[in-house]
């Protein structure tokens, strides 16, 4: 097949005289339409997100993670259609053996009698499953008042179900803190008619209390009144073993029954809360409203009825089918060398004109496709650009769109395409493609792009030539937004949240030196309404646990306002300067640099700051406190979507320690991660908790809205706001500033570069 016969008919492919090529207009759709985005002829790999093979990038896995992820690969899990009452796959109180949707994000909230549950559920894998949970249990605390207890429970899928074998689960709950859940359990579920499962399984601590029998060791006696945040590893699997069992029963397609014999006696709400546990017999059902929200009822302990509401999102598959964007310029195929001699021979190159003129046409189409040319150079076989993406989520769609506006551009005898990718006026990667590849390939998988295509870093490569943009700079944006500021599930409190208006704004005063900050405007809300305090010995400086006092103050307030010096000082390295009220507790001075060479998996990072507390009105007085804080950091991409990241060193609070992370990224822009710090801050001085852990999630607005925009919303799920562990909020960190302009997360979106 010749490369024509890969085109579209219809398009022009006559001479393209030079005077065109001094004054040129690229001419395509404005209007947006709606897109499917299905990638057409894609592998599967590229439809599910999965990276393609990358070039020269380390090969290394980390063991743990593998034996996670592994057995995955070889079977299905079994997937349950309902939640239980603590927030993962079961019948009522007790679990099954099932998982839900790989990556499927859920919430519940579940009332009953004396009680309430707040779960939010995270499929890490298609066989582990997680949850953080916080519960009010009424008369449970020692003191005689309401036991507010924030948990955590996993659940590991070991086989799934395969012929008359079931699939069987091993899972622990609460297994941090004074252990009001604390819990272990093996379960096994098989279906035994299209619609009917059952369920058994064996439990340990509150899941061996109803008709148990001796089991392996003493089980440690539950101590509500201790500071908690501690592993109880001490109860794991040990004391009295019992039985549980069920059946879950789907009589339609959105209806479910339940009916469980529970192993949990409530001996604890028994004894202390004066709970009436009449029966171990629970019934209950679910009905489905949609595949993202249901409710739920039941029956429970002979005595009483509990109400459960749920909710699941999979980042995956977003409400709209398909997107709304502006319909991509297509591709323009060159003429063939006898009809246009002039501009195969390359010696319009010599012309001065010609750079200039079709630098301002990319640029006028790059602007109208929400992005940005930087600068350009042009010779008569390779043409460069340095683009910073604006508008999509995916960087391959951006310098997808870039390609093809090149086509539609460049004079025929440009062969070599090169695409550098900006962030923050630093160049990140650079993208070598041959124009006749995307000539022949437009119609066909990207896959075969990805196949020819080479990426680098962009500081090695040469810079002789490269024509900065007229008129960009200075550049200034500006934005009027709504903010909304919540606590989920602190001390004492399920939910506090603030909301009100943001006015922001950035000058760029040439690339990499940019002038920005924010005000806000609050206009309701309960943050105010916060206690204090750290819950601990007190002799430590509110270095955090004072929020209550920065939001207390209705007046309009200054969030941020900050100069940032962003450079490469050479290849492979990357660098910030930042200095100003760098957020709304701290102002100061804050120094960071990066090592990332552009296919590695591993990134090392350094960063130093010096620091000074803002008064509480958020204005320009500072507060008697000031502290030099920092941290030796280490990245690393395991694949598969994960990254891992370490950080050791000194925080706000002026105590030593290492946070680690953990992060599941999607190639939509979603990310779900969980953090732990640990600090040499005693847990007298810590208070309740012992250390600072929690789950971070990052919405990109595109999935809510189907329109295209790099526009996140960022928010974490933590027990409490404590001092030790403290770290300074900065804009512009560099490992999530150039990450996405990366070999990982290149391919791991390269799906949509037809897109």
């Amino acid at each position: 097949m010749t490369q024509t016969q890969h085109l579209a008919p219809n398009r022009a492919t006559a001479p393209f005289p030079l005077a065109r090529w001094r004054k040129l207009r690229i001419k395509g759709s404005k209007e947006p339409r709606r897109i499917d985005v299905t990638p057409h002829r894609h592998t599967a790999s590229q439809q599910t997100g999965q990276r393609a093979p990358r070039r020269g990038s380390l090969c290394l896995g980390v063991a743990a993670l593998a034996l996670v992820t592994a057995p995955a690969l070889r079977a299905e899990p079994m997937i349950g259609e309902s939640r239980g009452t603590f927030g993962l796959p079961g019948l009522i109180d007790m679990p099954t053996a099932e998982s839900r949707p790989d990556g499927e994000i859920g919430a519940t909230t579940y009332f009953a009698d004396g009680a309430q549950r707040h779960s939010f559920a995270f499929q890490i894998t298609p066989r582990l499953s997680g949850v953080y949970r916080y519960s009010s249990i009424d008369d449970l605390d020692p003191a005689g008042g309401t036991l507010l207890d924030r948990s955590f429970d996993f659940q590991f899928q070991l086989t799934e179900e395969n012929g008359m074998r079931p699939a069987v689960a091993v899972g622990i709950r609460d297994f941090i803190g004074n252990g009001a859940y604390s819990s272990e359990y093996l379960v096994a579920t098989k279906t035994l008619s299209p619609g009917l499962r059952a369920t058994a399984g064996l439990g340990w601590g509150r899941l061996g209390s109803e008709g148990g029998f001796s089991g392996f060791g003493d089980r440690p006696a539950y101590d509500f009144s201790g500071p908690g945040g501690e592993l109880n590893s001490g109860k794991w699997f040990r004391g009295d073993i019992a039985p549980f069992f069920g059946l879950a029963w789907q009589a339609t397609d959105k209806l479910t029954l339940k009916a469980e014999y529970s192993s949990d006696a409530y001996e604890q709400e028994v004894a202390l809360a004066g709970f009436d546990h009449a029966s171990p017999v629970n019934l209950g059902f679910d009905y489905r409203f949609s595949r993202y929200a249901g409710v739920s009822g039941y029956y429970i302990h002979g005595s009483g009825a509990g109400l459960q509401f749920s909710v699941s999102l999979d980042p995956r598959r977003p409400p709209f089918p398909s997107g709304i964007e502006k319909t991509p310029l297509p591709v323009r195929p060159r003429p063939a060398p006898g009809a246009d001699p002039e501009g195969w021979s390359g010696a319009w190159a010599a012309d001065p004109e010609v750079l200039p003129g079709v630098q301002r046409a990319v640029a006028d189409a790059l602007r109208k496709d929400g992005q940005v040319l930087e600068s350009m150079s042009l010779s008569a076989s390779r043409a460069e650009v340095r683009v910073r993406n604006e508008s999509y989520g995916a960087q391959a769609q951006a310098m997808g769109h870039t390609a093809r506006i090149l086509t539609r551009a460049l004079p025929p005898s440009v062969e070599t395409l090169v695409i550098t990718n900006v962030a923050r006026g630093m160049p990140t990667s650079s993208v070598t493609f041959r124009r006749s590849d995307i000539e022949a390939f437009e119609n066909t998988s990207s896959v075969d792009i990805a196949q020819r295509m080479t990426i680098s870093d962009a500081a090695a490569g040469p810079t002789e030539g490269l024509r900065p943009t007229e008129g960009l700079f200075p550049r200034f944006r500006w934005s009027l937004t709504q903010y909304v500021d919540a606590t989920l599930f602190d001390t004492d409190n399920s939910l506090q949240a603030d909301i009100g208006l943001k006015l922001s704004g950035s000058y760029e005063i040439q690339p990499g030196l940019i002038a920005s900050g924010s005000i806000r405007q609050k206009l309701a809300g309960n943050l105010d309404d916060a206690t204090g305090g750290t819950g601990g010995s007190g002799a430590v400086y509110p270095v955090r646990s004072d929020i209550a006092a920065y939001s207390s103050h209705d007046d309009l307030a200054i969030q941020s306002l900050t100069l940032a010096w962003y450079g490469r000082p050479a290849p492979e390295v990357y660098s910030r300067v930042t200095v100003g009220l760098l957020e709304r507790m701290y102002g100061g001075v804050s120094g960071e640099v990066l090592w990332k060479p552009v296919d590695s998996r591993l990134a090392l990072g350094a960063e130093v700051n010096w620091v000074r507390q803002r008064d509480f009105d958020q204005r320009f007085d500072f507060r008697d406190y000031d502290t030099v804080t920092g941290h030796a950091s280490a990245y690393y991409d395991f694949g598969g979507g994960f990254n891992g990241q370490l950080d050791v060193g000194r925080y706000l609070a002026e105590d030593w320690g290492a946070t680690v992370a953990l992060n599941r990224d999607f190639a939509n822009g979603w990310r779900v991660g969980a953090f732990a710090t640990v600090t040499d801050m005693s847990r007298e001085d810590f208070g309740d908790g012992s250390f600072d852990k929690g789950i971070r999630l990052t919405i990109p607005i595109a999935w809510t809205t189907g329109k295209p925009t790099v526009s996140k919303l960022d928010t974490t799920l933590r027990p409490a706001t404590r001092d030790g562990g403290a770290r300074l909020n900065v804009d512009g960190r560099l490992y999530d500033t150039i990450q996405q302009s990366h070999t990982g997360a290149i391919y791991d979106s390269w799906g949509r570069f037809w897109r």
